[in-house]
C-alpha cells in the first residue's frame, strides 16, 4: 500500500511549479479540457488550470483525494492494490482521475466536447512529466533531509510508476 503524501513534504520551487503549470496547460489544450486540477494525496490544491468550475477549489481538492481514497478502499476489498484511474459520468460535465506517482491525482475535467479515450490517452502522457518533476521535487525534499538514503515508501512507487509508464 502506498503512504499518502504529506503536505509538509511539498517544497515546490518556481521553476517546479511553472513546470507543472506547463504540463497541465498542455494537457488541457490538447484535450480541449475545461478544467485540470493536481491534488496532493492529502487533499491539497497543488495547481489548477482551466475554467473554475466551483467556487470552491479548496473543497473540491478535499473531495477529489476523498473519493480517490474511498475507491482505493474499494479496490482493496476486490483484491487489487488499487485503481489508477477513476471516471465519472454527468450529463453536461465528466471527470477522469488518475494516479500520480502515489503522491498526487490527476482530475481532468471536461464535457462533451472531448472523449473519454482522449482525455485518457493524453492524461497518460502527461501522468509521465508530472511523475518526472514529482521525482525530481521529492528527490530534493529526501537528499535536503537525508542525503544518501534509498528511496523509500512514495519515492520507491515513483520510481515503479517511471518503469511501468515506459514499459508499456
Amino acid at each position: 500500500m502506498r503512504e499518502p503524501a504529506n503536505a509538509i513534504d511539498w517544497s515546490l520551487s518556481e521553476s517546479d511549479a511553472n513546470r507543472i503549470a506547463q504540463e497541465l496547460s498542455h494537457l488541457l489544450m490538447a484535450t480541449q479540457a475545461r478544467s485540470i486540477l493536481l491534488v496532493d494525496r492529502s487533499g491539497h490544491l497543488v495547481a489548477s488550470r482551466g475554467e473554475t468550475l466551483v467556487d470552491d477549489q479548496a473543497a473540491f481538492a478535499s473531495l477529489t483525494a476523498a473519493d480517490f481514497s474511498a475507491n482505493s478502499q474499494m479496490a482493496r476489498a476486490l483484491g487489487e492494490p488499487e485503481f489508477i484511474s477513476l471516471f465519472h459520468e454527468g450529463t453536461k460535465l465528466s471527470m477522469f482521475m488518475a494516479d500520480v506517482a502515489g503522491r498526487a491525482i490527476l482530475a481532468v475535467i471536461f464535457d462533451r466536447q472531448t472523449t473519454l479515450g482522449m482525455v485518457r490517452l493524453r492524461a497518460r502522457q502527461s501522468i509521465g512529466g508530472l511523475v518526472g518533476i514529482l521525482v525530481d521535487i521529492f528527490t530534493r525534499v529526501r537528499v535536503g533531509s537525508r542525503a544518501g538514503a534509498p528511496a523509500t515508501g512514495p519515492l520507491r512507487d515513483a520510481d515503479e510508476e517511471i518503469e511501468k509508464l515506459f514499459s508499456e
